[in-house]
This record gives C-alpha cells, sequence and structure tokens, in this order.
C-alpha cells in the first residue's frame, strides 16, 4: 500500500531523517515508537507533504508523492491527524468534520462517523474549541476518515488524554479500519495503546529505525527499554 524507500529530510543543514525505509501492506498497523526528538513527527510530516523530502521515494498504490504537495497527496489516499490535533476552535464540531469533504461530491457526514463516535453527534452544535482533548482526537480523526483514506497517518493521538478515552480510540480505530479497509501509520509513546492497534512497531533513534518487532512475538520490556530515558 505505502512504500517509502531511503528518505532523507533536513531542517537546514541539520540532517533529521536517515535513509528511512519501510513499507505499510493493505490494512497493516505500524506504530513508530520512540522518544521525544526522535524523529518521528518529522517522519510523518514529510510523508504527508509538510516537510520537503530531499532524497528517496514516497509511492502509494505505485503512485510516487515524494514532491507532491499535501492536498494531492490527501486525493491520492493519505489522510493525517496531527500532533495536537489542529481542530478549527470557532467551527461547530458538524463544520469541522466538513471541512475533510472539501472534494466529496455528497456532502453529509457518512453515518459510521457517528456510529463510532456517538459524542460528535450529541455535540454536533457545539464548537470544536469546546470540547475535552479526547473529544477533540475523535474529531481530528472523524475529519481526516471522511476523506476515504487508503492510509490513515495519525501522529501522537493520546497526547493529552485521559486513559479511559485512550481506550475508546483504540477501539474505534480497529473498528473503523476493519469497516473501512484502510491502512493505519501511528506514532506513539503509550506503549498499551500501540500494543491495542499495531501489527508491527518500528522504533526510532535520532532519526532512523533501529529495531522492529512483529505484535505477536512483542517483546515489550525491550520496546519500552527504547521509550525511556
Amino acid at each position: 500500500m505505502l512504500t517509502v524507500d531511503n528518505i532523507n529530510v533536513y531542517y537546514g543543514d541539520s540532517h533529521v531523517i536517515r535513509n528511512v525505509a519501510f513499507q505499510l501492506g493493505e490494512q497493516e498497523t505500524i506504530a513508530i515508537m520512540g522518544r521525544n526528538g526522535m524523529g518521528k513527527t518529522t517522519l510523518l510530516k514529510a510523508l504527508i507533504g509538510m516537510l520537503p523530502v530531499r532524497s528517496g521515494s514516497v509511492r502509494l498504490n505505485q503512485r510516487e508523492l515524494a514532491h507532491a504537495k499535501s492536498y494531492e497527496r490527501v486525493a491520492a489516499g493519505m489522510g493525517f491527524v496531527p500532533q495536537g490535533r489542529m481542530i478549527f476552535p470557532y467551527l461547530t464540531v458538524e463544520e469541522n468534520i466538513l471541512t475533510g469533504m472539501e472534494g466529496a461530491a455528497d456532502k453529509r457526514i457518512p453515518a459510521y462517523i457517528y456510529e463510532v463516535f456517538p459524542v460528535l453527534e450529541e455535540m454536533k452544535r457545539r464548537r470544536g474549541g469546546n470540547l475535552s482533548g479526547g473529544q477533540q482526537q475523535q474529531l481530528a480523526i472523524a475529519r481526516a476518515l471522511v476523506s476515504q483514506p487508503k492510509v490513515l497517518i495519525l501522529d501522537e493521538p493520546t497526547e493529552g488524554i485521559q486513559p479511559s478515552i485512550i481506550k475508546d480510540i483504540a477501539r474505534a480505530l480497529n473498528k473503523l479500519k476493519a469497516e473501512l479497509k484502510f491502512s493505519l501509520m501511528v506514532s506513539e509513546q503509550v506503549l498499551s495503546f500501540a500494543m491495542e492497534i499495531a501489527d508491527r512497531f518500528l522504533i526510532m533513534e535520532k532519526g532512523e529505525f533501529v529495531h522492529e518487532e512483529q505484535r505477536a512475538t512483542a517483546d515489550t520490556a525491550r520496546i519500552h527499554a527504547y521509550l525511556t530515558v
């Protein structure tokens, strides 16, 4: 579904992402894990086009996107939920979701959004800025999903969210992925959440992948060691 081949990303003269390569299969979930400052967010921003790729390849269903604009990547089948959620605080919940449907012929919000996130239906007339952090995260995921992505990318989705809501989001993502048949990539530091959703774990240090685990055989103690200072 998604093939990333030896991409390099720089901030000025600083080489941040170093020859990163991986594949994401159809309906697979990958968790990109690592401590703060190791390059996880930079990698995801480069994949969606928010940061330029200096060299390397990003292919979605064999279509080269390494130098495409962000909106072209969304049109090709990428969805992105940024760190901090970045919802529109003065728009209602319903209006926020509709911003993800700019290119859709049918502007009706799909029923599955409110089925999986019933709180969004209850609060659809409320301004996004008045929602809790967990509710805003659900809203940001909903906004990305209505563009019908083939690959959904989430950056630190559990940040600032209480544990009970984290579990709800994990259940919702698993249900949505099974029903809508997209692939999922998550940047994450909470191992318990990653274990709920991920098929595979890629550990990042200093802009490179240094370790890989499959969920079926995952050594959680070893993964945890990479996440602690």
